[in-house]
Order: C-alpha cells, then sequence, then structure tokens
C-alpha cells in the first residue's frame, strides 16, 4: 500500500486559496519556487530556506520544503551565482519542490505567524492594525501579567530567549501591540491604534527614540523566535487535510 500524496499542483492551489496570496502585494513570490517531483508524501517546514535547512530536508527525504523566508526579494541580484547557486543546485538536483510564503502566513487569522505568536505568549486578540491589518492588538488572558516585565518573563519562558525591553519593567502594559519579524516600522501604526506595549521581532535605532518618548514599552524578541511557529502550524494542517508527513526543523538563529 502506497502511502499518502497529493499532486504539487494540488498543493500549490489550496495553499494559495487558503493564504489568499493575491489578495497581498509582497516583496518576494508567494507560492511555489522552485519546481521538484510531481508528487508530495512529505514536506518539511521551517522558517528560512537556508543552506543548513535544505540539507535536514534532504537528510529526511523530504519531497518538499516550506518556508516562511524564501528566495528572490525585491531589489536583490538576480544572477544565480554564488549561495544561491549553491541552494537551488541542491534543490534541482534532488528534485524538491520549494514552496515560501511571506506576508500571506503573517496574516492568516488563524495559521499565521501572529495568531500563533498571541497563542503561544498568551496574548488575546481583539483588533488588527496597519497595512493588510498585519498589526494585531489586544491584552493578555492570565490577569497575572500585569507589567513589561510580567510580559517579558512570559516572553523568556515560552520562546526561549530573553527580550530587548525599552521600557520601565514596572510599568502596565496597557493594550499590546505585536506583529512578528522585521516589524518596528509599524510602532507608530500600534501607537496610533492605542497600544501601550509593543513587541515585534527586531528593533532599528531610532525605534528606541519613539518608544521612550511616547512612553510606549517596546520589547524585541528576536525575528526568528517569532517567526517559527506559524510555518509549523500550516505544516501541521496540511499533514491533516492531506495525510502526508510532517516534520518541523528549527535552524537555530540567534537573531
Amino acid at each position: 500500500m502506497s502511502e499518502p500524496s497529493v499532486d504539487r499542483r494540488a498543493l500549490s492551489d489550496y495553499l494559495a486559496c487558503l493564504l489568499d496570496i493575491s489578495r497581498i502585494r509582497d516583496f518576494s513570490p508567494n507560492g511555489l519556487q522552485v519546481e521538484g517531483r510531481d508528487r508530495i508524501a512529505s514536506i518539511v517546514t521551517g522558517v528560512t530556506a537556508s543552506a543548513a535547512l535544505i540539507d535536514a530536508a534532504l537528510e529526511e527525504g523530504a519531497d518538499a520544503i516550506l518556508v516562511h523566508h524564501g528566495y528572490f526579494w525585491r531589489g536583490e541580484d538576480g544572477r544565480i551565482t554564488g549561495i544561491r547557486r549553491q541552494r537551488l543546485k541542491r534543490l534541482l538536483a534532488n528534485d524538491v519542490n520549494l514552496f515560501a510564503y511571506h506576508l500571506p502566513l503573517d496574516v492568516h487569522p488563524e495559521l499565521g505567524n501572529n495568531a500563533q505568536l498571541g497563542r503561544q505568549l498568551g496574548l488575546n486578540a481583539q483588533s488588527r492594525f496597519g497595512e493588510n491589518d498585519l498589526g494585531w492588538l489586544g491584552a493578555p488572558e492570565d490577569a497575572a501579567v500585569r507589567t513589561v516585565g510580567d510580559l517579558a518573563r512570559r516572553i523568556e519562558q515560552r520562546l526561549g530567549r530573553s527580550p530587548m525591553v525599552i521600557g520601565d519593567a514596572g510599568q502596565l502594559l496597557g493594550q499590546v501591540g505585536w506583529c512578528t519579524g522585521a516589524a518596528q516600522g509599524y510602532l507608530d501604526d500600534a501607537i496610533a491604534a492605542g497600544a501601550g506595549t509593543y513587541l515585534s521581532g527586531e528593533i532599528s535605532e531610532q525605534t528606541v527614540h519613539l518608544a521612550r518618548e511616547t512612553g510606549v514599552a517596546y520589547l524585541a524578541c528576536g525575528h526568528h523566535a517569532t517567526e517559527r511557529y506559524g510555518i509549523q502550524a500550516l505544516g501541521q494542517h496540511l499533514a491533516g487535510q492531506f495525510g502526508i508527513a510532517h516534520r518541523f526543523i528549527d535552524i537555530d538563529n540567534p537573531v
């Protein structure tokens, strides 16, 4: 008896509909980025399509790799040389598919990075803000998480890393805004939406001044650390939908 599998095109069409990829203008193509074998019985998910993830997926015998950060970003040199050639060579030589979903994965209301990060941290979403409704706004479900310090400790416990905190640890949270990855530029939108605390993956020099001058606490929790959960949820969903094998592989990244 053969193991369950799904046709590559059927999987691509399903993901395009599930994540509504045509609705969002993005910095890279969403969907199938590198074409491999026609039938997919096993997928590996990961945050970024690095050489390390590709090698791990090949060892796993995966037919497809599904990531949040793929290839062909806007403004990049499009020539197939150096590291880009090596990565593509690994995929093509082994007939492995690469699917990538960037902003559509961030915004999905159930499987998305922001939805899943909120679940990890026990944040109850009440509204959305920013372009494409990318940012989320809410409050902790646990009444014991009241201050910036309480939330920082929760982040350390759940994400396995201590966030950089700009603001007073004893400050009351107020409403909490969050957006995974490199969303420090959404701090203005979070403030306008009513956030007293904002967390994202990264922080920039000017972000510190804006947080200090507005009195809004800022927690930088790590780009990779905040974006590990959406891709896992998506892989688990596909495994349940199509009966295919799925494994998430976490390639550690301190950023």
